[in-house]
């Protein structure tokens, strides 16, 4: 499950890097960003196992790709992106009842599950830049993030819906 997470982000950041690198706000935020969907998909499927692999997966990204030469933002932002999917499951858990199996996430409650978790990532992000980076104008990059990363949840969201909905059923 860890392995999985780590390739499905690669793969979701490697289409959004072809796709959509010309609608990038600033490094690191995207106006239509796929990964921030898997972040959410494979916590909700794999529980703490994703939490890990997204931790490995989004440091070795932001130390080797985003933020090579800031190594502060790097950790932190690998702690930050793996952190808001795993507040949205424990809360989905906690007042929802979610199980493991998911039979009770509606369709309602995915896209609520996606509009939490594109508020509560760019919310941690930007809780961060205002510590970090006071000098920074945090509404205009905390809006692009939310809508990135609404649209990417979205869009990953579904299109797992789709593929498992053609997936035949095991007997």
């Amino acid at each position: 499950m860890v392995v999985t997470t780590v390739i499905l982000f690669l793969t979701a950041l490697a289409i959004n890097e072809l796709l959509f690198t010309r609608s990038e706000f600033t490094r690191g935020i995207n106006w239509v960003y796929l990964p921030a969907g898997v972040r959410l998909l494979c916590t909700l499927l794999f529980g703490e196992a994703g939490i890990v692999g997204l931790l490995l997966v989004s440091w070795a990204v932001s130390f080797l790709y985003f933020f090579p030469n800031d190594m502060v933002r790097a950790f932190m932002g690998g702690i930050l992106a793996s952190a808001a999917p795993y507040l949205v499951y424990r809360f989905t858990q906690r007042h929802w009842g979610l199980q493991e199996t998911l039979a009770n996430l509606t369709p309602r409650r995915l896209l609520l599950c996606a509009l939490a978790f594109s508020i509560a990532s760019p919310f941690l992000h930007h809780l961060w830049f205002s510590f970090a980076e006071p000098e920074r104008q945090l509404l205009p990059s905390f809006i692009a993030m939310a809508t990135g990363d609404f649209v990417g949840t979205v869009l990953v969201l579904y299109a797992a819906k789709l593929v498992l909905k053609r997936w035949p059923p095991h007997h």
